[in-house]
């Protein structure tokens, strides 16, 4: 089993004064196990991530060393079951130590959470779900399999989901298909936007299954684990977007992919199962911008106190103008921290409609938030703070990403929000 080792002190070895948690632990009632994931993730983004995130985003350049740290730390396998030899961390851990490496560099967190959830959703999510006895033992047979790449050999996951089309908001079948074929399946199709392309060692891809003579149904999701290296499987186009530049989005081609049995992540079915059950499993790309709308504000106040490395030891705080936007700052902050704190602490199976309702006004409060606190930040700290020696101009770029993302989009959250609270399952106007 694998453990984590945290550094109680305010200072690393190396003389680094470590942030304070975005969530504290004794506010926001966490326990000391928790604590502990979370602060690794802290400081190994401070002192580590941070210092790199620079040369990913202007190269658009993969973050494969941070991989390298996060294995190394136990993070790839935070949402492993411990009998499996991961950390055992809950949504809520996982979420929350997300947070904290989007801080200091999106792209890292927002890859890091495709390869997390493709152990969340087999570990702890599917177990909130119903099996058989048989079909639960052929899973827990099949996920030790993947488990054990990513502890024993540092594997990576990612989690390609959009083909393009209105399936990876939920409205139609994936028209990437897997054939059925003795042993296993013959998968074809795309993904576009697939993070971690060409660096990942396992893609797990949604798609669908569909026999000879069937039609498509989003009842029959498959989630499969494709062999980076398998005959078949190619990356395409050019990766040079306005941000989150590090995670290497390109295009993902399927032609004839042969696909073991084995290489499901989860069984027939039970795909559609978690997505009509357990819709807070598609608010894990929100953490990432939490550490966003984070990281700006925490530019801003060192900035304006003259304490950002690399910049004149000039004071700009006494000013009225900026001491307000500071504050603005913060109670939107505190807007984010509370409703998202609320929605991961609710995910389960079978929340209420409530509940529902509230994880999406929370993707829409983080993903439009975190954008709103930079675009505030940059007016407040002025015209050098954009230089692209400093991290604001970067946090900016990546803030403004979050609110387009599939499945939850803003524009989508809002339309949710509106239709869901107005109408009852099954209710019309006719």
């Amino acid at each position: 089993m694998m453990t984590v080792q945290t550094n109680k002190s305010a200072t690393t070895a190396g003389g680094i004064k470590l942030d304070a948690p975005i969530f504290d632990p004794q506010a926001f009632r966490l326990n000391d196990e928790q604590a502990a994931i979370i602060a690794t993730a802290r400081e190994l983004g401070q002192t580590v991530f941070a210092g790199r995130a620079a040369t990913y985003d202007r190269e658009a350049r993969f973050p494969s060393e941070n991989y390298k740290d996060l294995h190394r730390a136990g993070l790839l396998g935070i949402a492993i079951p411990k009998k499996h030899g991961g950390l055992g961390a809950d949504y809520q851990t996982y979420a929350i130590a997300a947070a904290e490496i989007g801080r200091y560099c999106g792209a890292t967190a927002l890859t890091w959470n495709m390869h997390v959830c493709s152990t969340l959703w087999s570990g702890p999510l599917a177990d909130d779900l119903d099996m058989d006895a048989a079909t639960r033992a052929e899973h827990e047979r099949r996920r030790a399999v993947h488990y054990k790449r990513i502890i024993d050999d540092g594997a990576v996951y990612s989690q390609p989901f959009s083909d393009g089309g209105a399936a990876a908001a939920g409205g139609v079948a994936f028209g990437t298909e897997a054939k059925p074929v003795d042993g296993g399946w013959l998968v074809n199709g795309k993904k576009i936007f697939a993070s971690l392309s060409g660096h990942a060692d396992y893609y797990g891809v949604l798609c669908t299954e569909i026999a000879e003579g069937e039609k498509a149904s989003r009842r029959n999701t498959l989630y499969l684990a494709l062999p980076a290296k398998a005959d078949g499987v190619s990356v395409v186009g050019d990766w040079d977007p306005l941000g989150m530049r590090g995670t290497v989005s390109r295009t993902l081609l399927f032609k004839d992919v042969f696909v073991p049995e084995d290489a499901a992540l989860m069984p027939r079915g039970v795909y559609f199962q978690a997505a009509m059950r357990w819709p807070h499993m598609f608010l894990t790309l929100s953490p990432t911008y939490v550490g966003l709308a984070q990281a700006a504000y925490d530019f801003t106040v060192r900035y304006l106190r003259g304490e950002v490395p690399g910049t004149p030891p000039v004071k700009r705080r006494m000013y009225p103008t900026k001491q307000i936007a500071v504050a603005q700052m913060q109670i939107k902050l505190e807007q984010i921290k509370g409703i998202w704190f609320q929605a991961i602490t609710e995910a389960r199976a079978n929340p209420t409609k409530e509940q529902v309702l509230r994880a999406y006004a929370a993707q829409y409060s983080v993903m439009e938030g975190a954008n709103e606190i930079a675009t505030l930040a940059i007016r407040t700290c002025g015209g050098q703070a954009m230089l692209k020696s400093l991290p604001l101009e970067r946090i900016y770029r990546d803030s403004r990403c979050g609110s387009l993302m599939l499945p939850w989009t803003a524009e989508l959250c809002l339309d949710r929000i509106g239709r869901e609270a107005l109408y009852e399952t099954g209710e019309s106007d006719d």
